[in-house]
């Protein structure tokens, strides 16, 4: 049974370009921008982004007339691919949807830890962005503690920070960060 979400809307003035070329250029401006920024941090370079995006850095400037433009739809980009996740795994079975849509949140700690000292967090925006992402996992959660799946002395926020701390810790691979929240998680199953 899936739950109907309503994603609010993000009142961020990010203009993805109508034509699908530029479509795709953006798009992958916005991935080649996220993974450098997670590997290399905020002073990642933006000729090194737009290479990897297969574009010159004029179209990457076209897009985002500064690293701040591009750092935050970077940001808010992340907060809306993990609202479409929590729709994407509203019909699995209530721990497995909860547990999918977390596995999308590591990703976006990742991108989160990497930008956030940068971004101007005390926006209308950014509680938007915070409001919209615990309404889009919040469900998830609820329909994992109803279905017997998840312990009902722990809330959402609980989780997130949990996880979003275990994230933190540097890991040898992505198998061991894995590992280590499936532990964590099991401590948020109820038995």
């Amino acid at each position: 049974m899936a739950t109907e979400t309503t994603r609010p809307a993000l009142r961020v003035d990010i203009k993805r370009p109508q034509r699908a070329d530029a479509r795709r250029n953006f798009d992958a401006l916005i991935t080649a921008a996220r993974e450098a920024f997670a590997a290399k941090g905020v002073d990642a370079s933006l000729e090194d982004i737009a290479r990897r995006a297969g574009v010159g850095i004029g179209t990457l400037y076209r897009n985002f007339p500064t690293r701040q433009d591009l750092l935050t739809a970077v940001y808010f980009g992340e907060i809306e691919e993990l609202c479409i996740a929590a729709e994407d795994v509203a019909d699995l079975p209530p721990w497995e949807a909860l547990t999918t849509w977390l596995q999308r949140f590591v990703a976006y700690v990742a991108t989160k830890r990497a930008i956030w000292e940068s971004l101007n967090r005390e926006t209308d925006s950014f509680r938007e962005a915070r409001d919209a992402m615990y309404a889009a996992g919040t469900p998830l959660f609820e329909r994992a503690q109803a279905a017997g799946e998840a312990r009902t002395d722990v809330s959402f926020d609980d989780m997130l920070r949990m996880v979003s701390g275990l994230t933190g810790a540097g890991f040898v691979d992505d198998a061991q960060r894995d590992r280590v929240l499936h532990i964590a998680l099991d401590g948020v199953r109820a038995r």
